[in-house]
This record gives C-alpha cells, sequence and structure tokens, in this order.
C-alpha cells in the first residue's frame, strides 16, 4: 500500500493540472450558443393575441415624428402618413416586411472563434448600457465613468468565457466633445476585446468618421463589409410610440456602411409603457415592428436584431427595478415573441438594482439572467457589471457576473437522458462487488469537466478550510483577478502601423 501511495498523488496532481488548463471547445461544459427556449410564460394564443393587439396598435395609433427620409422611405413601401402626423402600417405590409427580414445571421468578431450564430433559440451573454458612474468597491462610492474604464472593461470581459459580446456598457465621461466621445468609445473598445462590440452614435454626422475608423481597423472598406465585427445599438424609438430623429437618420447611414443594427426599444411599465406586462410587451413589439418595416424597407434582408428591451418599475416610487420579478418575466415574454417571428431577438437582463455587488445583487442578476436564458434570447444584453439601475457599473461584478452567467448556461443546458447517462452499467460496477460509492470511477472523471460547471472565485470549501486559507473575501478575490487582467497587455491591440495611423487621423485620448 506505501509503494502505490507516490502513484496515486501523482495521479491526482496530474488531474488536478489538466482540470485547472483551459477546456478543449468540444468538452466545455457551457458555451455560447447554447439551445435555450424550456421556460414559456406565454402560452401560442398568448404569443397570437400579442401579435394581433401589435398589429392593431401599428394600424390605429402608429408611430409619430419619423425624419423626412424615413416618411420617405415607409411610405414608398406602404406606410401611410395620416393628417396627424402619425405613421400607421397596413398589416399587410408588416406581413410582407416579416417575409424579407434575415431570419438568422452572424455577428462577427475580430477573432472568429467569437463569431455568435443568431437564429433559433441560441443563447449568448454580453455587456450593454449607458452606465454614467463606475463603482468603487473598495470606498463603496460611485464616481463619473471614463474612457479608460471602458477600455479596461472591453479587456476584461476579452478574458471572461461566459460574456459573448461587448456592448458599450458605459459613456466616457472625461470627454466632452460628443464627436469624440463616440470614436474614442470604438477605439476604446475594439483595442480592447476581439468579441463582437456594439456602440451607439450620438448625431448622424458622426458615422462616417466611425465607420472610416473600422475600415481602416478592418484592413479596408471590403474586409469590413466581409466581416463587420461592430453593430449598432439604435434607439430609434422614444416611447410610446415615437421616433427619435436623429437616431434613425444614424441607422440609415450605418444599414448603408454594411452595420448590423439593433433595433431597441426601451420602455418603462408604468412610465413610458402600459403598467401591465402583457400591454408592454404588446408596445414593445409594435415598436419594434415598424423599426423591422423601416429597415427592410431601405435594405431588405439587412441584419437588425429584434431588439424589445422593456423595463420593470416599482411603481411605489417611479424607479426602475430592473433586478425584479417583473423584469424577468418581461425579458422571457419578449424572447417568447422573438421565436414567434422567427428572427433573431435581444432584450435586457443580469441588471442589479443594488449598488454594490453584494446578495440583492446576486439574486437579482441570477433572476433574470436565468429565465432569459431558459426563455432562449438570442442576445442577453446587460447581463454583467450593472449596478443602480443602469447608473453604475463595476469591473468586479463584470468578473463575478461571469460566475454567476456559468451557472444560469449551465441550467439553460439542461439534462441529457440517453443509455449512458442513464448510468445502469455504473450502478452494477460499484453496487455489486464493487466500491460502494461513485467517486474516483473511470466514468465519474470522464465527466467531471464535461459535465460540470466550476466558479472561477466562488468558494465552496469547508468553513474549516476557508478559515484556514485566511478567509478570502469575492469582493477582494474579484479586485486581485482584475488586477492582473489589466497588468498585462491587451490582446486585442491593433498593429503599430494601424494603430497610428489612426491616431494621426483621429484625435485618440486613450495613452
Amino acid at each position: 500500500m506505501t509503494d502505490q501511495s507516490p502513484r496515486r498523488s501523482g495521479g491526482r496532481a496530474a488531474r488536478r493540472a489538466e482540470r485547472a488548463a483551459p477546456l478543449a471547445d468540444n468538452i466545455r461544459p457551457v458555451r455560447g450558443g447554447m439551445d435555450g427556449g424550456s421556460y414559456t410564460p406565454l402560452s401560442q394564443a398568448d404569443c397570437l393575441a400579442i401579435h394581433e393587439a401589435a398589429l392593431v396598435a401599428l394600424a390605429e395609433v402608429g408611430l409619430a415624428e419619423a425624419p423626412q427620409s424615413g416618411v420617405d422611405i415607409m411610405t414608398r413601401a406602404g406606410a401611410i402618413l395620416g393628417e396627424d402626423g402619425r405613421l400607421r402600417y397596413p398589416r399587410a405590409l408588416v406581413e410582407e416586411m416579416l417575409g424579407k427580414a434575415a431570419k438568422g445571421f452572424t455577428l462577427h468578431g475580430r477573432d472568429p472563434t467569437h463569431d455568435l450564430t443568431l437564429s433559433g433559440k441560441r443563447v449568448h451573454y454580453g455587456t450593454a448600457g449607458a452606465a454614467v458612474h463606475m463603482v468603487d468597491v473598495q470606498g463603496r462610492e460611485y464616481r463619473e465613468s471614463t474612457l479608460q474604464d471602458l477600455h479596461d472593461a472591453a479587456r476584461i470581459a476579452d478574458t471572461l468565457d461566459n460574456i459573448h459580446f461587448l456592448q458599450r456598457p458605459m459613456v466616457a465621461r472625461d470627454i466632452t466633445d460628443n464627436h469624440e466621445m463616440d470614436l474614442n468609445t470604438v477605439y476604446a473598445c475594439v483595442t480592447g476585446t476581439t468579441k463582437h462590440i456594439g456602440t451607439s452614435f450620438t448625431e448622424p454626422s458622426f458615422v462616417p468618421d466611425a465607420i472610416e475608423m473600422l475600415h481602416m481597423m478592418a484592413g479596408g472598406e471590403d474586409q469590413w463589409r466581409a466581416r463587420p465585427f461592430v453593430s449598432n445599438s439604435n434607439c430609434f424609438v422614444v416611447p410610446p410610440m415615437k421616433f427619435a430623429t436623429e437616431a434613425c437618420q444614424v441607422m440609415e447611414l450605418c444599414i448603408e456602411a454594411g452595420m448590423p443594427v439593433l433595433l431597441l426599444s426601451a420602455s418603462m411599465a408604468g412610465a413610458t409603457a402600459p403598467s401591465t406586462i402583457a400591454g408592454t410587451i404588446v408596445q414593445e413589439v409594435a415598436e419594434v415592428l415598424a423599426g423591422l418595416v423601416y429597415v427592410n424597407a431601405i435594405k431588405p434582408g439587412h441584419p437588425a436584431i429584434f431588439g424589445t428591451w422593456p423595463f420593470g418599475l416599482d411603481l411605489r416610487s417611479g424607479a426602475m427595478s430592473g433586478g425584479s420579478g417583473e423584469q424577468a418575466l418581461l425579458t422571457a415574454g419578449c424572447a417568447q415573441m422573438h421565436q414567434f417571428y422567427g428572427l433573431p431577438g435581444g432584450a435586457a437582463a443580469g441588471i442589479a438594482d443594488s449598488k454594490l455587488p453584494d446578495m440583492q445583487a446576486g439574486w437579482e442578476q441570477m433572476c433574470s439572467n436565468l429565465t432569459a436564458g431558459l426563455s432562449g434570447v438570442n442576445m442577453v444584453y446587460e447581463a454583467a457589471g450593472m449596478h443602480a439601475s443602469l447608473l453604475g457599473f463595476c469591473h468586479e461584478s463584470l468578473i463575478l457576473g461571469d460566475d454567476v452567467i456559468g451557472q444560469a448556461l449551465r441550467v439553460v443546458r439542461g439534462i441529457e437522458v440517453d443509455e449512458v447517462t442513464l448510468a445502469l452499467d455504473q450502478m452494477r460496477e460499484v453496487c455489486l462487488g464493487g466500491p460502494g460509492h461513485y467517486l474516483g470511477t473511470d466514468q465519474t472523471l470522464a465527466r467531471m469537466q464535461s459535465d460540470y460547471v466550476y466558479p472561477n472565485l466562488g468558494c465552496r470549501i469547508s468553513p474549516k478550510e476557508w478559515a484556514e486559507v485566511g478567509k478570502p473575501d469575492l469582493i477582494e478575490a474579484a479586485t486581485a483577478r482584475k488586477e492582473a487582467i489589466l497588468a498585462s497587455p491587451s490582446a486585442a491591440s491593433l498593429d503599430p502601423v494601424t494603430d497610428q495611423a489612426i491616431r494621426k487621423r483621429f484625435k485618440i485620448h486613450l495613452a
């Protein structure tokens, strides 16, 4: 027995080293693009009723304040401009444009390994938002967010397995010129991650310079159009049922430039949308259907994400409640409507109303992230890092959110039932003359990595072991990981020649 101990110890050490190494894609227990859809709070009849109500809203209420270019585009397609200035949409027009809309497409990363296939109920999680503050977890304070904070968030997201894309999560408050802010936002994100990026533009006149910069980053216009790695997050409507003039003009330019668009309607139930969950979903669907008509009247089949982003409201105070159960239901219901139309869709989840990454933030982030994944949202936005109902962003919470999403994805993956997983052979082997337990069996060891998700920072050791290793704190561990990530050069940096050319052409604020 003594002679065998070194061999067993060496074997354990080797297995531990193997488990600590990055997993090959073919044995990872969770990954972006897994199918959700097992959670369906709406019946098929409910979805049909919401669809019919949205068509009535478009035909009878319509949308106001479209730019003249949008009026021209949509009336040529068949929309009707009323004397009250509102555009109304006949059922036949909506159905025609639904038939022309892209039913699936790829959002590209600069690195093709990060490409996202949007179709069916394939689920991807990422960041988003326009937070104006950073959460300082050490000082328990909020301060204005900066361009460096945004770049650091991109760099952190680039290293996290369960963050599949980066949409700009905060505003660079230290750049006061909006043109420079938009260009530097693109630069800070692209040089921070090779995953797909989403961003917005303040004014239409800023788009051409951003497209020129992206051409330079891609190696030319042809390369950009073949693999556009940045999409336009476009709040083309101001709920209830009004177009946002400048955002619509931005959208027209982005479509012309070959940039995918997120058609984003962000209403608040009880404030800018009806107070009922069903009524809010009806308005959201109607508004985004109008956007779908707009996009496909410009360019049939252009990549457009059906971006229903309704938010919950605490009706006692009028404050947003992004971490609520109502938020989880709003997002899940919208996911079912995306699938009803067979269109790639996105919605918001993972938002914390809590001001810090604490227990409240944990339950709030998991609640809507889990239901979003189970309902099959293609793009789950704002899934990590967001606090104070989208007013604050936290690097440590982004890192901890990677663990939250990993567990949510494991539930999304579900339970595989087949001859192997029913495990009758294991029961015979273990129970009929075997060791009487399954620890250390070949089958158990083989499943340790392919079936189980282990948190990077979550602590599962006993209280005794926890005390022996100095009672590690979760937030301190996240801060240490953040500092380790940022201590290394960005893996997404541009080549020096391209970077110098961009800096010569544009005013780049990052050192």
